[in-house]
């Protein structure tokens, strides 16, 4: 009787937690801020992702 072929576990750094929730906050403000976090320049981040949210589909108004 033959054992299972093991396969070797991989370990995740523990920077690339941290990557990934920068990656994922970005991505809120992206596809979802309206003006409510960003106060006086939420109108310029709207207006410069606009074009790109309504093509990733996202509604903004």
């Amino acid at each position: 009787m033959t054992s299972p072929a093991l396969t070797p576990s991989t370990t995740v750094p523990k920077w690339a937690f941290a990557v990934a929730l920068v990656a994922l906050i970005v991505a809120w403000v992206v596809l979802q801020e309206n003006g409510v976090a960003l106060g006086a320049t939420a109108e310029t981040v709207h207006e410069f992702f606009h074009d790109g949210r309504h093509a990733l589909g996202v509604p903004c108004h």
